[in-house]
């Protein structure tokens, strides 16, 4: 793998014509800069340098991306980014402000939040997986783990099992604050800017969640335990 000497930006929405300029007219354009287009319902990963930065940015608005992290070398390091870690550095699940660093499961920094116009992200739930939608009767609907694990796969993930014990960062997600405004709230052009603290893989999908307009929280049946008399 080549490791990414410069800054990345991926662009984050359905898989049709984007025009580049109307998107990075939001934000500051690095000619140097990496581009990738994460089309809508799938994933990609990629290495990047302790030094240099990347940004996500929404395309047409109101995309969720789940974003995971493993420090390098993977996955011998068996380092990873930690929102758990990352809520008790905070002191709470509210999401980070520019300045703030989300940190490892060594609960040391490994990105700092360098920009963010939407403010809008989530730090407490899991990545969709099968099983998740599998619930729902959607059994073979796409999901953000099995996506992670398809992006990760040249550095050795061989099921989505690995992606869904991490939790992710969840950028432009509105959780648990739906009765403000909706699960996906962001605009077109709205992104997050990271400045990278250590060499990393990151890995993003561009959650294919599509079941309905305002989150539903699936609770299984639990048959109670019986006691003897």
């Amino acid at each position: 793998m080549t490791r990414n000497k410069h800054s990345t930006i991926l662009l984050s929405g359905p898989p049709s014509t984007v025009s580049l300029p109307n998107v990075l007219d939001t934000v500051k354009y690095d000619p140097l800069a990496q581009q990738h287009i994460v089309p809508g319902g799938h994933g990609y990963a990629f290495e990047v340098s302790r030094g240099t930065s990347f940004r996500i940015i929404d395309i047409h608005g109101r995309q969720i991306v789940d974003m995971m992290a493993w420090v390098l070398p993977y996955p011998s390091s068996c380092e990873h980014l930690s929102m758990s870690y990352t809520r008790y550095v905070l002191n709470g699940s509210a999401p980070p402000a520019v300045g703030d660093c989300l940190v490892t499961n060594k609960q040391e920094p490994i990105f700092k939040l360098a920009a963010d116009p939407c403010h809008t992200h989530d730090m407490t739930f899991m990545a969709c997986n099968p099983a998740f939608y599998k619930t729902m009767g959607l059994e073979g609907h796409r999901s953000c783990a099995e996506n992670i694990a398809e992006a990760m796969k040249p550095w050795g993930m061989s099921s989505y099992l690995e992606a869904a014990s991490v939790d992710p960062f969840n950028v432009f997600q509105n959780t648990p604050d739906m009765t403000l405004k909706d699960l996906g709230c962001s605009r077109p052009g709205d992104y997050v800017e990271f400045e990278v603290l250590k060499d990393a893989v990151v890995a993003v999908s561009s959650c294919p969640y599509d079941v309905v307009r305002t989150f539903m929280l699936f609770i299984p049946r639990i048959a109670p335990i019986p006691h003897n008399d």
